[in-house]
């Protein structure tokens, strides 16, 4: 019997395959309908138990499609396919067809992991100047953000059939049944949702296709309970189903994605063979070994998994079970190692295609266990600055202050067979670059890139350059033990995502936390310096205690998007991050 989250109508699917629908949303017809508001009332608290199969989405109606894909015999890549159909749907301000995502698959055939990089490409019109004024200053964030400008490459529906083809098991176009049917009967709005658009509605307004969908006919924000309707997103879907990934890159589509950058105010640079040209790659598998398990995610072009690593590698030096996660002590550790990661992060990390990375020097264990000498005092570290992980190479690179901002989403899905997906997309800022084309809106992941090229003459490895990936710190990540999954997780968060996934796998392999119980654990993340805890949590009440320890302290809202699956022989057990709207369901 499949274990259900929540308590709602929205729980109820009736399917054999991937057409089945929530039935509480096929009666509704009129873009205008309010539904109740229930959608705190789905997310889970509790751990979630399943013996076969399992999946953990940021949304119940992704979760449910993903879960009929499953039930229906499908794999965990077919399952992801229509999971991430239905979040570019119900989800628009994080991820989407117009986004880009990263793939870690365990392929249990060839019991091995693989990673697969869908990232937005740079266009090959792009100049150093993109994101510079006329007088070679840096534009203003939200100035580069909205419009065409900021528009790279989408590499989702490149990634989900190329996956498809090398892991799927149902026919492709029977994976599109659930999302073309919420786009045409409609979708709810949550509460999360709606406090997005909310925050976002003056820029949202800047183009008539994005303000018309996410404004009710009398011009006011969609509230939570608001049934939203897409056809022009269910037609896109039909094109997609038929065509594949052509019928995005090649034809209608693509002229109108490239149409509507182009045109737009603060127009971009995409062109219809940014979009032909576009691939999907594999890319280095990196493992670094913490507490007898293996933590394996992505190498370059994402800095997530190279980060998350020297953090992890840092803190295997440190007792931290001894001194637990209520000890002050325990989050100056955790906060320091991460604000040296940080600091090589910005100096280092960029397209590996593009930029000679030095991976495996930030990873040796030697780098590390000299870089974590710097944390065996007992007072915040005053200052942080790049290593030298190779003789002289920090002078050949200047310090990048990309601002990368939140909008992301991640899911977690295990097949009966045990393949394992663990898939973190985006679109970056909230709702990208506003434009909106055929049903979906587009990215703004070219500000990503560092605006400036160099500095002092030094150049950055993070800069703009044509066809090249931007920097990001996105974590989809599997752990190993003994050569097999036992684990899978990650977040969006921008920048946070790095301190959101490390903090929960030390909850869970330090200090015995369950993966729903590390989910919930209150964030405490400190990047650059300054100490930011989760306000209106127990972490708030550690303040007093970091500020002793020489911190400056901050408490705000840190919306995460944490999913995951625990991999037992026992079975299954699964978690969502409470402060979203994520669901887990398995059998």
């Amino acid at each position: 019997m499949h274990i259900i989250t929540q308590q709602s109508t929205l729980a109820a699917w009736l399917c054999l395959a991937a057409l089945c629908l929530p039935t509480s949303l096929a009666a509704r017809q009129a873009s205008d309908t309010v539904a109740p508001q229930t959608t705190h009332t789905l997310k889970p608290q509790t751990l979630v138990n399943a013996k076969q199969f399992m999946v953990a989405t940021a949304h119940p109606d992704a979760t449910q499609a993903g879960y009929a894909i499953l039930k229906a015999g499908g794999s965990a890549v077919d399952a992801a396919i229509a999971v991430q159909l239905v979040l570019g749907l119900v989800e628009p301000q994080a991820s989407g067809l117009g986004g880009g995502a990263l793939m870690v698959l365990w392929d249990a055939d060839k019991q091995q992991l693989v990673a697969l990089d869908g990232r937005e490409t740079a266009p090959q019109a792009v100049t150093p100047d993109l994101f510079l004024d006329e007088l070679g200053e840096p534009l203003a964030f939200m100035d580069a953000v909205v419009g065409g400008r900021s528009v790279g490459t989408p590499g989702t529906v490149a990634l989900l059939a190329h996956a498809h083809a090398n892991y799927g098991k149902l026919p492709w176009q029977d994976l599109f049944g659930a999302a073309r049917q919420l786009a045409t009967d409609g979708f709810v709005v949550t509460a999360h949702m709606a406090e997005q658009i909310a925050d976002s509605a003056d820029s949202l307004r800047t183009f008539p296709a994005t303000q018309q969908y996410f404004f009710t006919p009398s011009g006011k924000p969609l509230p939570a309970g608001f049934v939203r309707n897409n056809p022009e997103y269910a037609k896109t879907l039909d094109v997609l189903a038929k065509q594949g990934a052509k019928g995005f890159y090649q034809g209608e589509i693509a002229q109108a994605i490239v149409d509507t950058v182009s045109k737009a105010a603060n127009p971009g640079k995409l062109a219809l063979q940014d979009l032909a040209d576009y691939q999907v790659k594999a890319r280095e598998v990196l493992c670094v070994d913490y507490r007898q398990h293996e933590v394996c995610g992505m190498g370059p072009p994402t800095s997530g998994m190279v980060a998350i690593g020297q953090i992890l590698g840092m803190l295997s030096h440190f007792d931290l079970k001894k001194l637990g996660a209520d000890n002050p002590q325990s989050w100056r550790l955790i906060g320091d190692a991460t604000r040296l990661a940080f600091a090589d992060r910005g100096r280092y990390l960029a397209d590996s295609d593009f930029v000679d990375v030095p991976v495996q020097a930030l990873l040796a264990p030697a780098y590390l266990k000299q870089r974590a000498q710097a944390l065996q005092g007992e007072k915040a570290l005053e200052t942080v600055a790049p290593g030298d992980p190779l003789p002289k190479v920090s002078q050949q690179w200047a310090d990048d202050a990309a601002l990368e901002l939140p909008s992301t989403s991640h899911f977690v899905i295990v097949d009966a067979k045990g393949n394992v997906v663990s898939l973190t997309s985006t679109i970056e800022n909230g709702f990208g670059s506003r434009l909106m084309t055929k049903g979906f809106l587009l990215n703004n992941e070219l500000t990503d890139f560092s605006f400036k090229a160099a500095e002092d003459g030094v150049p950055v490895a993070n800069r703009v350059e044509a066809g090249k990936r931007p920097r990001s710190s996105m974590s989809p990540t599997i752990v190993l033990k003994d050569g097999k999954p036992v684990m899978a997780l990650g977040s969006p968060g921008g920048p946070r995502i790095i301190s959101h996934v490390t903090n929960a796998l030390i909850a869970q392999l330090d200090w015995g936390y369950d993966i729903q119980q590390a989910f919930s654990m209150p964030h405490r993340v400190n990047l650059f310096g300054r100490y930011e805890l989760e306000d209106s949590t127990s972490a708030a009440a550690m303040r007093p205690a970091l500020e002793a320890l020489g911190y400056e302290v901050t408490t705000s809202t840190m919306t995460s998007g944490l999913s995951g699956v625990v991999i037992t022989p026992q079975g299954l057990q699964g978690g969502a991050d409470p402060r979203r709207d994520g669901t887990v369901l398995g059998d």
